[in-house]
């Protein structure tokens, strides 16, 4: 890697909910956010690390976040919102762009870590008006295909079992 790479100051958004869901019902299995943040740094500056989760009254949650906040991210969490119709939503979309769109200017490189094709403008304008190279990572078999397409660089999460915590608890009662 050139010097030039080492120089290059970058900000990963990471949307938790998705990249969560995206690992739970491809493989079963839990996101290695740690890998993940090692892979999109490597050798280059990283100036934020922001991972995005909503609060849904888990126990485990609490847990979860500190976890993230020890690997080096800054937690942003936000609460599940029920409607009158029983309807749940939480998604940090709109606050992953503005986050996004606000760093821009002390970044050379935008790393989103989802697959979710609602950030396709957000990826256009980051490149296009704010002068950021944008890459992408997220589990190929279950990100948009245009999003991938729309990214500097795209890294494919199904491409290393890395990127997954194997569940590593017995199942099966030891004999003595």
């Amino acid at each position: 890697m050139g010097s030039q790479q080492k120089e290059q100051r970058v900000g990963i958004f990471v949307d938790v909910q998705n990249m969560y869901y995206s690992a739970k019902n491809l493989y079963n299995r839990k996101v290695n956010f740690g890998e993940i943040l090692k892979e999109a740094v490597k050798l280059r500056k990283l100036i934020r690390a922001i991972a995005y989760v909503i609060r849904a009254d888990v126990m485990a949650e609490q847990s979860f976040f500190d976890a993230l906040s020890a690997i080096g991210y800054e937690v942003k969490a936000k609460d599940l919102q029920t409607f009158v119709g029983g309807q749940k939503k939480g998604d940090w979309d709109v606050g992953i762009a503005m986050d996004a769109i606000e760093l821009a200017p002390r970044l050379d490189t935008v790393i989103l870590v989802s697959g979710d094709g609602d950030f396709i403008p957000l990826v256009q304008h980051l490149k296009r008006a704010m002068g950021c190279r944008v890459e992408v990572m997220a589990f190929s078999k279950s990100a948009s295909s245009k999003l991938q397409e729309e990214a500097d660089l795209f890294t494919d999460l199904d491409s290393s079992k890395k990127f997954l915590i194997t569940d590593t608890r017995k199942t099966y009662k030891e004999r003595p």
